[in-house]
């Protein structure tokens, strides 16, 4: 197991809030705990952090307990198995966008108590996946809606086997007093007080292929909840902040270089320099991710290479197809024999 799943870094109040559905049931604390490996002493010592191993054991004890995904902290409960057969479900779809709708479309017949939904914004290029509950009334530590939001999120990296920028990640409540969680479990921007929960990326990355087979979805279910509740590695380089400053926007308009440093507070000059000392450029940084999505999109069915040349950003599929060996090696027509 990665070091990062042994270390300390998760907040003790996801002690008391995981247990507090299966308590209401009548479970006893310590037996939960104990069964999770976790001293029923460390409940409600905010000195005291806990692992993501320790985490997943003990989420894993109360879903024994409660017969229920939603941990009893729903006023519906979601049998045990239902994330199990909906991934199942969607396995063999084509793309991220297509996994989003029928994820959603199975949720909101198999589990009442759900609002899930896929669809355009009123924000440029962005879509909005709405992951609300109903009723949140059971879910008074927020702690199930935190989950449904990390569990979409993560579960949606994991097939497209890469980080997706997702631009914002908005709340149906006011900033919890553990708000310091959220800025390392949601990446982008933070919005509380919001009509529904859900997250908003941009378009492009719904074409993203699927390429997860069902040996890896079997060990992926049967380590759950670990990787919905590990943390990615952090970068605080330059190249990193700018790189997904940039993945959030389209690639046929990525911003400039004076844009890019109004939105970072910085000057231009600097972001050159800075970029140059991590051994990059901005051009190489847009050039990258050209580069990966357009070779992502060759492994997506019903795509012709003029397609693919436009979502990419190219206006010519000639000069397109000349970037592409220049990349690969090979012209399109050639990925990936």
């Amino acid at each position: 197991m990665p070091n990062s799943q042994r270390k300390p870094h998760i907040a003790n109040h996801y002690l008391q809030a995981t247990i507090r559905g299966a308590e209401r049931q009548g479970a006893q604390r310590e037996a939960l705990l104990k069964n999770a490996g976790i001293p029923p002493a460390w409940l409600n010592k905010p000195e005291q952090l806990i692992t993501e191993e320790q985490l997943t054991r003990l989420i894993k004890s109360v879903w024994r307990a409660t017969q229920d995904e939603f941990m009893g902290l729903s006023t519906r409960r979601c049998k045990n198995g239902t994330f199990a057969l909906m991934t199942d479900y969607c396995l063999g779809s084509a793309t991220l966008g297509a996994v989003l709708r029928k994820s959603a479309r199975f949720f909101n017949i198999a589990c009442d108590n759900v609002d899930i939904g896929l669809g355009q914004s009123n924000r440029n290029k962005l879509v909005f996946f709405c992951l609300s509950l109903e009723d949140a009334s059971q879910d008074t530590d927020h702690l199930l809606q935190e989950f449904l939001m990390l569990m979409w999120q993560r579960f949606s990296c994991w097939l497209v086997d890469q980080q997706i920028p997702f631009a914002t990640t908005q709340f149906s409540y006011p900033p919890p007093p553990h708000v310091a969680e959220y800025r390392a479990m949601y990446p982008g921007e933070l919005q509380f007080n919001q009509s529904v929960c859900g997250f908003y990326l941009h378009e492009r990355h719904l074409q993203l292929p699927i390429i997860r087979s069902e040996a890896e979805l079997a060990v992926f279910l049967k380590e759950a909840p670990a990787y919905i509740l590990h943390r990615p590695n952090h970068d605080d380089s330059l190249r990193s902040r700018v790189r997904t400053l940039l993945a959030q926007q389209s690639l046929k308009d990525m911003p400039s270089l004076d844009q890019i440093a109004q939105h970072l507070h910085m000057t231009p000059r600097s972001i050159g320099r800075k970029l140059q000392e991590e051994g990059t450029s901005l051009r190489n940084i847009k050039t990258s991710l050209r580069r990966e999505y357009a070779t992502k999109l060759m492994s997506t069915e019903n795509l012709s290479i003029a397609d693919i040349s436009e979502r990419v950003g190219f206006s010519e599929t000639a000069s397109f197809c000349r970037a592409f060996k220049r990349w690969t090696g090979k012209s399109p027509s050639q990925w990936p024999g």
